[in-house]
């Protein structure tokens, strides 16, 4: 049931009843915005505001509402989280069907991103295909410490802005690629952000995630490593195009900002202070990929 606080939670209750918006919150439709920027920042990097409309929301439907969609509740359905989950806070119970609505949110981003230019496609049913692997047993690569940090880098990381890329039918350009790559490393840094506040739940249910296996101080310094690794791949895409890296300093020391305050005071945070830290983490993201999007395009 909603919280009191929840008030827009409360009014889609209202409009869609409870059984439907557990469905949709399930979606966790509030990192849409962000798997939204990061898609779209290949496409604009490839052809600016050339691409058709209907094209361009086309394959922001197939890859972040039904593949992203349908990827977080398929997690959800195995998962039966009861705590806060990302982009999630008081998860209503699984619905009874979510399994079988997730899976047909991935069916049909498969189907419909045939209609797509052909290295789009793959893209999307590599990333479908990795989202099965992923939660469900008896691979369940989540639970696997290393796995689950690596499927994640490849799929959101590395393959996300790739498609969008793709989805304009250009060849791959090599600081694309470069860009690519160093999202992938980023996401290396994101993720162990995602699961220091869930690692209760986490060990409760079985799972042996990247966090539970190595500590949380560890997988800070990892997370510091990897930041420092991206910024090293986004300046060499940045060198290819023959402009100066030095503006990529803003998200250098937004990271820093998020990191080395988490990495001195973790063993006194609670776990809703190591959450809002995750959030901070998804504000710099969001100045990596403008910076990116002005150093590249612009």
């Amino acid at each position: 049931m909603p919280q009191p606080r929840f008030v827009l939670r409360r009014t889609f209750e209202r409009l869609l009843g409870p059984n439907a918006l557990a469905y949709l919150l399930h979606l966790r439709p509030l990192e849409w915005p962000i798997m939204s920027a990061h898609f779209l920042l290949g496409t604009l990097l490839a052809v600016g505001w050339a691409l058709p409309a209907r094209s361009t929301f086309l394959g922001w439907f197939v890859f972040v509402a039904l593949l992203n969609g349908g990827t977080l509740a398929i997690n959800s359905a195995f998962d039966q989280d009861e705590g806060d989950i990302g982009y999630l806070k008081s998860p209503p119970k699984p619905p009874e069907h979510l399994l079988a609505f997730s899976s047909v949110l991935l069916a049909a981003s498969v189907l419909l991103g045939w209609l797509l230019p052909r290295p789009f496609f793959w893209i999307n049913l590599a990333c479908v295909a990795m989202s099965v692997l992923y939660s469900a047993p008896p691979v369940r690569l989540k639970a696997r410490a290393g796995w689950d940090l690596l499927i994640n880098c490849i799929g959101f990381g590395l393959l996300t802005p790739l498609a969008g890329w793709a989805l304009t039918g250009r060849p791959f350009s090599p600081s694309i690629v470069a860009a690519s790559v160093g999202f992938a490393f980023l996401f290396a840094t994101l993720y162990p952000m995602t699961q220091i506040y869930q690692v209760a739940e986490d060990g409760r249910r079985g799972d042996r995630t990247l966090v539970i296996r190595v500590g949380v101080g560890r997988s800070l310094g990892l997370a510091l490593v990897a930041m420092l690794l991206a910024h090293l791949w986004f300046a060499w895409a940045v060198v290819l195009l023959k402009r100066s890296p030095l503006p990529l300093l803003l998200s250098l020391a937004a990271w820093l900002g998020v990191l080395l305050p988490w990495m001195a005071r973790w063993r006194r945070w609670t776990d809703a202070q190591h959450e809002a830290g995750m959030y901070r983490g998804l504000v710099a993201w969001a100045i990596t990929d403008v910076s990116l999007l002005a150093l590249l395009w612009i």
